[in-house]
């Protein structure tokens, strides 16, 4: 998503060019330090990356639901860690969830703007309305940098993952699991039409699926609300008949859980394959037990980490170490080459849930391996 593709397709530029600009922001990091080891340069002090802050700060983070579990369970902890790492435990952290209402979050935003934070974190319930709140904000010279969703105004940086990447691994998963053959019947249950990443999803989703399957019924998930989800697959059971559905595309574990209900309660024999998206521990102890085929893992870690990173360096000044870490570019609706980091995502099915979730310490085997899962886990090896 650079100046010269849009939104939806910049991705394939980013991946071609995206050696080059590393290659060339590690190589004017690696130039400062050398010559900060030297002393021939104090980048601390020199006039393009002086601090314009020190490390007292207020950083304001705006999330836009509760349903998406890993929000405030990972991301927002993290996040919280690695800026009191980064600012010697001095900046202070101002956090607000929407709760899925894009009216209340401009409300939040405007209120951070209003009690002057240093810069705003901010994953948009709807990208498009918050254009305005992000304007007030970017008036009052204070940055905002777009979080796992790419936000419409003037953004100043945005961290999120591959978003084309990741429906090409869940629609990838499916071919793979069923075989090459438009006699299997597929019903994609997609994201919310307010979340610019839910197109994404569903062109990366679809560049895989092709014409490879039948694609019966397609449904767009109002606000990605699972009760939604829910109504909208009781209706394609309906129309299909639970049996002559050979697998769902599903774009998060949220959508996930609510297919995989309505499909027991049709009384499938078992469960098709069904996808999803964030690695929640209920998606995960679902794969364990057979009924859910895979999620994509995203790094919270790595996504966290680098929005705090970004965030300090943006508000304190230090130019080659935004530059270093924004090695990417994307376009937006009304901004072009908003500076980024893009993180891969990964496929996480029963064969790797040790490699993937458990390593990054997201959870432990004993969260996973309850009571109920215990034989699944067993059976996995998770002990």
């Amino acid at each position: 998503m650079n100046a010269r593709k849009t939104s939806t397709t910049g991705i394939s530029r980013i991946r071609r060019t995206a050696l080059r600009r590393t290659a060339t922001a590690l190589a004017a990091s690696a130039a400062a330090v050398s010559l900060a080891a030297c002393g021939v340069v104090d980048v601390g002090s020199s006039a393009e990356a002086s601090p314009t802050k020190g490390d007292d700060i207020t950083v304001g983070v705006l999330f836009p639901d509760k349903d998406t579990k890993r929000y405030e369970q990972f991301d927002l902890p993290i996040m919280k860690r690695k800026i009191a790492e980064l600012t010697d435990n001095k900046a202070t952290v101002q956090y607000a969830n929407a709760d899925k209402d894009p009216e209340t979050q401009i409300e939040q935003l405007e209120r951070m703007v209003t009690e002057k934070v240093d810069i705003i974190v901010v994953d948009a319930v709807d990208s498009k309305s918050i254009a305005s709140a992000v304007e007030t904000a970017d008036e009052a010279g204070i940055p905002v940098i777009a979080y796992d969703r790419l936000a419409q105004g003037p953004i100043d940086g945005y961290v999120s993952f591959d978003n084309e990447l990741v429906g090409q691994v869940q629609g990838r998963s499916l071919v793979e699991k069923l075989g090459d053959s438009a006699a299997n019947k597929i019903v994609m249950m997609n994201g919310s039409t307010t979340d610019p990443n839910a197109a994404m999803f569903k062109e990366g989703a679809l560049a895989e699926l092709g014409d490879k399957v039948t694609i019966s019924e397609t449904y767009d998930t109002k606000d990605w609300d699972p009760v939604v989800a829910k109504a909208n697959m009781e209706e394609a059971v309906a129309k299909l008949g639970a049996d002559n559905i050979n697998a769902v595309y599903a774009a998060n574990d949220g959508i996930a859980g609510a297919v995989i209900d309505v499909l027991k309660t049709a009384g499938v024999s078992k469960v098709p394959p069904v996808t999803g998206q964030d690695a929640d521990l209920d998606a995960v102890q679902r794969i364990v037990a057979g009924d859910q085929y895979m999620t994509v893992y995203k790094s919270f870690p790595l996504e966290a980490n680098a929005a705090a990173e970004m965030a300090v360096a943006k508000v304190q000044g230090r130019s080659i170490e935004f530059d270093a870490l924004a090695k990417d570019s994307v376009d937006s609706p009304t901004t072009k080459k908003i500076p980024a980091q893009l993180v891969p995502p990964v496929a996480l099915t029963r064969k790797n849930i040790a490699d993937t979730v458990i390593a990054d310490k997201i959870y432990t085997v004993k969260q996973i391996c309850t009571a109920e899962y215990k034989a699944d886990c067993d059976a996995l090896k998770l002990n």
